[in-house]
């Protein structure tokens, strides 16, 4: 027979670190026979942060230096942030967590997706955890389908013209801020002129607060 508690009702397990949660985050080595560059699982997080950035994959220079963003991409997500590095990399603000935490490799047109066993198991651990967030951004196709499921829209586009209906939920979606994405910069002005400005008042306020 079971050990009881009270009343004879069975003995409460005692919940997993935050800490032993992250290690054991950062020893996984499920994918390890379809990543060509090896395993370094990149994210950082806190049960405190305020914000949440779920993104696709480390690139190749983030999977080097074990630093999330740590690229172009990162400068470029910091500048619509209004944020600088310092308060970026503060996990007790800003948790960062993928879709998958390893980079996945070169394809025939930019990175290769991310692997699809990473996200199913570890973010039904990790992100309940996160009970403080108040905002989180989906950033780039994989994220905003992990993230929304059935409420996206047909596309990537229009999902994110739709800002101000997911803002409300508490789920921004982005497109990605890679430099290869320039030319949907140009065709859609309305995202710096229109959404930037609101998702930096969004930003300053949640980290003021």
């Amino acid at each position: 027979m079971a050990p009881a508690g009270r009343a004879g009702s069975p003995a409460r397990v005692p919940q997993e670190t935050f800490g032993a949660l992250m290690a054991r985050i950062r020893a996984c080595r499920v994918c390890a026979a379809h990543l060509l560059h090896g395993c370094r699982p990149v994210l950082q997080a806190h049960p405190d942060a305020r914000l949440l950035i779920v993104s696709q994959a480390p690139g190749r220079k983030v999977h080097e230096t074990g630093i999330p963003f740590n690229d172009k991409s990162g400068d470029k997500l910091r500048d619509w942030l209004d944020i600088d590095r310092e308060t970026f990399y503060d996990p007790k603000r800003i948790a960062i967590v993928p879709m998958g935490f390893c980079y996945p490799g070169k394809g025939p047109s930019g990175d290769l997706p991310p692997r699809p066993e990473c996200a199913p198991l570890w973010h039904p651990q990790l992100l309940p955890r996160l009970k403080n967030v108040k905002l989180t951004f989906a950033i780039g196709g994989y994220a905003i389908r992990g993230m929304l499921g059935a409420r996206r829209k047909p596309s990537l586009t229009e999902t994110c013209a739709a800002w101000r209906e997911y803002l409300d939920e508490g789920v921004l979606p982005l497109p990605h801020p890679s430099p290869r994405n320039t030319a949907w910069f140009q065709r859609h002005p309305w995202f710096e002129i229109d959404a930037l400005p609101a998702i930096r008042r969004r930003v300053r306020k949640l980290l003021r607060d």
